[in-house]
């Protein structure tokens, strides 16, 4: 949401296929912005750089990890980016790929972030799709690491606090 401008801060989690990461990235940050008493105020969602997957439900390992820890994926079904996730205000990448594949779509967008990445040094979230479940529960650590982080930026935005802005991109 820019400065003056109506209506919910947009953030799209991006990975390749919206069936593992993004949905578990979506679900992370819904709760903790509920939690935060900013659930009304930013919408989440989350899209893939391939869209053959288009209208499946997360992969059954992402949602009985979910599930493990209290996330319901149930609702969400797989979409691909497409040019009008460029009206979002951060687009999150789980990977330096797909960031890549976001700036091929949406073209050099302000808001496109690695989302472990910070100013410093950034981080991936790796894809479980061709391991064993101990890949999910892996990647569910490494997206609520990296929950608070978005936390603050977000509220940055949203103009709650004086957190810095996110960074340059990476």
């Amino acid at each position: 949401m820019s400065a003056g401008a109506p209506g919910p801060l947009r953030v799209v989690v991006v990975c390749m296929g919206n069936l593992c990461r993004s949905p578990l990235a979506e679900a992370v940050l819904r709760r903790r912005l509920e939690e935060a008493g900013l659930g009304d105020r930013v919408e989440v969602d989350s899209a893939g750089t391939y869209g053959g997957h288009a209208g499946e439900p997360p992969d059954r390992r992402a949602q009985a990890a979910a599930r493990r820890r209290g996330y319901d994926l149930a609702g969400q079904r797989a979409r691909a980016l497409t040019q009008a996730d460029a009206g979002a205000d951060l687009l999150l990448a789980m990977d330096r790929g797909n960031l890549r594949r976001v700036r091929q779509v949406v073209g050099e967008h302000p808001g496109a972030h690695l989302y472990l990445g910070t100013d410093a040094a950034a981080a991936e979230v790796p894809d479980p799709y061709y391991g064993g479940d101990e890949g999910f529960e892996r990647v569910l650590d490494l997206i609520e690491a990296g929950a608070p982080a978005w936390l603050e930026r977000i509220r940055s935005r949203l103009g709650d606090d004086k957190t810095p802005p996110v960074g340059n991109g990476t």
